[in-house]
């Protein structure tokens, strides 16, 4: 038979199954936001950064002599347990609950209170020996864990996000490298253009991610400056004297990352521009994203119908019906994983300039936008660079021919025939129907043997990486 214990606060009680880790105020929030979407348990970087701000927050307060050795112990091995992702499934909190991050915050002190008091031999909601607000979360406040919990999590999804990054930018110029002899045509406005290389083409792709991950990496050093310490509303009232430098010693070395307090704590307590900055950087990426997943649709369709200049690689079947069709399917969900990301900024930057007076209590709905940008974009970085980059060859006869065809190429001889003859000579070609290539040679103005060895020497390399 289950037993329960009863949880009584000002209120009135709960009735918990007596072994649980989670406590009245999480039963009370699981009430009251029933929400589809990710807890708190689904957010490894979120509770390992929950984690090392408890565990900072404890040895501080042990050093300070406002937390007894013992119990600042059983507390440091109740963050330990935590930041392993072994109590993850006693994070039921959703993060899009209404308290403005104090329903997470209370989620986490009571299970780190309960567990830290299995570690002491004494039964679940047995507070005497380690209690969630007293002890847990002696000389903090949710506002200024909350957001600094935000900050870790998302500095440790950057990183992640930048090792996929630079990878896709590697095989994007290697890419750019391989087809740097490659003849294609290049388009303005969908229509006819220029020449150019294939190479040319890929080295904007790669210059592209290049500067978004410089982008990125600027970014970052900024959410390493926390509102830690700062308690409830900027002024660090009811946190003992040495406290701040004690915690980010503690954290420093926890998580082996430069963190530090923020130069005003009013600010840091009140603005969230950093977390827009973030998001901005992803929007941007997003959107690089998405024109080169629609450059590398337009570019493979058909293959008789369209463009068919590249052969993306055939990675499933592309149709139910239509026998032998292939679709450019990681292109079309990168383009998706660009349409996310990009209305996930807009939701965060209307978060943040929801803030009101001392604090922004829009912080969880940022924490659930952020968090599935960057994985969405890590992943998706992946999957373009080793399941489409990395497999594209191109139909060189065909982008030669599209070449040759096109009154594009007349710009590469018009310094030899002159702007006005060659003007002409394009015009002729038109009205009779052929290309500009076959009425030039065919009147003794340029010799087959020439073509590509001019076309190549005057293009150049064009920036390429």
């Amino acid at each position: 038979m289950t037993a329960f214990r009863t949880e009584t606060d000002a209120l009135g009680s709960v009735t918990l199954p007596a072994d649980c880790l989670h406590g009245i105020n999480t039963a009370r929030a699981v009430t009251n936001f029933p929400f589809p979407g990710p807890r708190l348990g689904d957010e490894p970087e979120f509770v390992r950064a929950f984690a090392a701000i408890k565990q900072a927050a404890a040895r501080a307060n042990r050093d300070l002599g406002v937390l007894s050795q013992a119990r600042a112990h059983l507390i440091d091995r109740a963050c330990e347990d935590l930041a392993a992702g072994t109590l993850n499934a006693a994070l039921v909190v959703s993060l899009l609950e209404g308290s403005g991050g104090t329903s997470l915050n209370m989620n986490v002190n009571e299970v780190i209170a309960n567990q830290a008091c299995r570690l002491g031999g004494v039964e679940p909601g047995d507070h005497a020996r380690v209690h969630p607000n007293d002890h847990v979360n002696r000389s903090q406040s949710t506002n200024d864990v909350v957001p600094s919990a935000l900050q870790l999590a998302c500095a440790e999804l950057v990183t992640s996000l930048l090792v996929s990054l630079d990878h896709l930018q590697d095989v994007a110029r290697r890419r750019s490298a391989d087809f740097a002899g490659v003849l294609k045509l290049g388009r303005t406005c969908l229509q006819d253009a220029q020449p150019m290389t294939l190479g040319q083409a890929f080295s904007a792709y790669s210059h592209l991610f290049q500067r978004c991950a410089a982008h990125l990496r600027a970014a970052r050093p900024a959410l390493l400056s926390l509102p830690l310490g700062a308690t409830a509303i900027g002024t660090g009232f009811g946190a003992p004297e040495g406290y701040a430098v004690s915690v980010y010693a503690h954290l420093q070395a926890i998580t082996g990352e430069p963190v530090r307090q923020a130069d005003c704590l009013f600010d840091a307590m009140a603005n969230a521009d950093h977390f827009v900055r973030l998001a901005g950087e992803l929007s941007a990426l997003a959107t690089g994203f998405g024109k080169i997943a629609n450059d590398l649709m337009l570019l493979s369709s058909g293959p008789s119908g369209g463009l068919g200049e590249l052969r993306l690689p055939a990675v499933q079947a592309g149709s139910s019906i239509m026998p032998g069709k292939i679709n450019p399917v990681i292109p079309m969900a990168v383009r998706q994983i660009s349409h996310i990301v990009t209305g996930q900024a807009v939701t965060i930057a209307a978060a943040a300039a929801d803030g009101m007076l001392e604090i922004n209590h829009y912080e969880p709905v940022m924490a659930s936008a952020l968090f599935p940008a960057l994985r969405l974009l890590d992943v998706g970085a992946r999957q373009l660079a080793d399941a489409c980059l990395a497999g594209i060859t191109p139909d060189t006869d065909h982008m030669r021919t599209v070449l040759y065809a096109s009154s594009a190429i007349a710009t590469g001889f018009s310094e030899q025939l002159g702007y006005a003859r060659t003007s002409q000579l394009v015009r002729q070609a038109e009205q009779d129907g052929r290309s500009f290539l076959e009425l030039a040679i065919e009147e003794g103005l340029i010799k087959t043997s020439d073509i590509e060895a001019r076309l190549k020497a005057s293009l150049g390399a064009g920036g390429q990486a």
